[in-house]
C-alpha cells in the first residue's frame, strides 16, 4: 500500500515538474512587446501547495480504493471458506450391522461438507481394536472425538487420554460409561424407542379391551450397551400391567433383562435362544402371539427361528433401525414394525455439536437429567424416534430418500 502512495506522489510531482519546465521555456522563447509579469513568490508557493494537496488527495483515493478492493477480496474469501475447520475422529463399533455403516457414512459426509478433516474407523466389534483406534486418533491430533462404543465401560483409558489432551468427546448413540471425560451425548430417546414398541403391541392386541390371554416373549440387546436397558425397560413398562394381570403371559418365564439379553446384538445368538424357547415351550402347539425384539438384528434371529421351528399363528414381531432385510420382512408380513431412527438427523445434530465445541459456542442439549454414566450426568441431545410398518414405510423410508424402491425389492 505504501508503494502505491509513493508511486502516486512521484507521478504527480513529475507531471508538475514537466508543466513548470514547459511553461518556462515558452516564456523565454516568446517575443512580446513587453515581458510577462512574474508571478509573486507567494502565489507560486500556493500553487505548489495546491498541487501537493491534489497529489495527496489522489493518493488517498487510491489508498481507499485499494482498501475497498482488499475488503471485497477478504469477504469473497470468507464466503468461499468452509464453515468448519479442524480434525474430527469418528469411532464406529462395526461394519457387520447395516446401521453402523450408514451412521459412519452419514457422519463422514456431513463433517467433510462442513469443512472438517475426518478420521473414520470401524472396530470390528473388538474392544481392544476400538481402544487402539481412539488412542491413535488422539495421537493424530484430532480436535474432537465422536465415539459409538462397542462396550460403554471399556474405553476409560482412551477417554482419560482425551481429557488430558483437552479433546472434547461426544458419545454417539451409546453412552460412554464410568468416566468424567464425556462432554456430550447425542442419541435418540432410547426409553421412548422401547415405549413405541410397547405401545404398538398394546394397540395391535387392543389390550385394554381384548379378553386375552396372549403369549409374549422378549429378546433384548447387548448387556454391554447402556441403551439396551432403556429399550427393554421402555417396552416392559408399557406392558407390565398386562403381564401382572395375566392378560399377557410370558410362557418361558423370562422377564428379566439379564435373561433376555443378546450379547453384541448378534442375529445367530438371538436365533439360538429363540429356537431353545420354541422347542421347550411351544412345541406342543402353543401359539406365541408377540415376540418383542429390541432391534432388527435380534428380530431377524427370531424370524429365522420361527421359520425353522414353529407352525403356529405367526406373532407380532417388533424391531428397531429399519434395516433393509427387516424392512423387506415387514413388506412380506414376517415382521410387524421397526422403530425408525433417521441417522441422517442424528449425524446432522452431531456435526452441529462438533462445530459448537470448536468455536466455543453453547452446545445444543435438551436433556440434562436422564443419562448418568455412574460418574457424571452427561448433557444430552435426544432425537425423536417413530415407527415404520407395512402401511407407512414408503413415506418414511422411500419418499424421504433413505432407501430406494430397488433396495427393498
Amino acid at each position: 500500500m505504501k508503494k502505491k502512495v509513493l508511486s502516486a506522489v512521484l507521478s504527480v510531482a513529475m507531471v508538475a515538474s514537466l508543466l513548470v519546465g514547459c511553461g518556462g521555456a515558452a516564456d523565454s522563447g516568446a517575443t512580446t512587446d513587453a515581458p510577462a509579469e512574474e508571478a509573486p513568490a507567494e502565489d507560486t508557493a500556493a500553487d505548489d501547495a495546491a498541487a501537493d494537496d491534489a497529489a495527496a488527495d489522489d493518493a488517498a483515493a487510491d489508498d481507499a480504493a485499494a482498501d475497498d478492493a482488499a475488503a471485497d477480496d477478504a469477504a469473497a474469501d470468507d464466503a468461499a471458506a468452509p464453515a468448519g475447520g479442524g480434525k474430527v475422529g469418528v469411532s464406529m463399533p462395526t461394519k457387520d450391522l447395516q446401521r453402523w455403516n450408514q451412521d459412519g457414512a452419514n457422519m463422514e459426509s456431513e463433517l467433510k461438507e462442513a469443512g472438517y478433516e475426518v478420521d473414520l474407523q470401524y472396530a470390528s466389534n473388538d474392544v481392544q481394536t476400538q481402544l487402539s483406534q481412539i488412542e491413535n486418533m488422539i495421537s493424530g491430533k484430532c480436535d474432537v472425538l465422536v465415539i459409538a462404543a462397542i462396550e460403554g465401560s471399556s474405553l476409560g483409558e482412551a477417554l482419560d487420554m482425551a481429557k488430558d489432551a483437552g479433546i472434547p468427546v461426544i458419545a454417539y448413540d451409546r453412552l460412554l460409561m464410568d468416566s468424567d471425560a464425556v462432554s456430550y451425548y447425542a442419541t435418540f430417546d432410547n426409553y421412548k424407542v422401547g415405549t413405541v414398541q410397547g405401545e404398538y403391541v398394546k394397540e395391535q392386541l387392543d389390550l385394554d379391551n381384548a379378553e386375552g390371554p396372549f403369549n409374549i416373549e422378549f429378546t433384548a440387546g447387548d448387556p454391554g450397551d447402556n441403551n439396551a436397558g432403556f429399550f427393554f425397560n421402555g417396552a416392559y413398562d408399557v406392558l407390565k400391567e398386562y403381564i401382572d394381570s395375566g392378560k399377557l403371559k410370558v410362557v418361558s418365564g423370562q422377564t428379566k433383562f439379564d435373561d433376555v439379553a443378546t450379547p453384541t446384538w448378534a442375529t445367530d445368538v438371538a436365533q439360538s435362544r429363540a429356537e431353545n424357547i420354541l422347542s421347550s415351550f411351544y412345541s406342543d402347539g402353543t401359539n406365541v402371539d408377540v415376540w418383542l425384539c429390541s432391534n432388527d438384528s435380534t428380530a431377524l434371529g427370531v424370524e429365522n427361528a420361527l421359520a425353522a421351528n414353529y407352525n403356529g399363528t405367526y406373532p407380532i414381531i417388533t424391531g428397531q433401525d429399519c434395516d433393509i432385510e427387516n424392512t423387506k420382512n415387514m413388506i412380506a408380513g414376517k415382521q410387524s414394525m421397526s422403530v425408525f431412527k433417521d441417522t441422517r438427523t442424528l449425524a446432522s445434530q452431531v456435526v452441529k455439536m462438533v462445530g459448537q465445541n470448536l468455536t466455543g459456542a453453547e452446545v445444543d442439549v435438551n436433556d440434562t437429567e436422564t443419562y448418568n454414566n455412574n460418574v457424571i450426568t452427561v448433557p444430552s441431545y435426544l432425537c425423536e424416534p417413530v415407527f415404520a410398518d407395512a402401511n407407512n414405510y414408503k413415506e418414511l423410508l422411500i419418499d424421504s430418500g433413505y432407501y430406494t424402491e430397488d433396495q427393498l425389492k
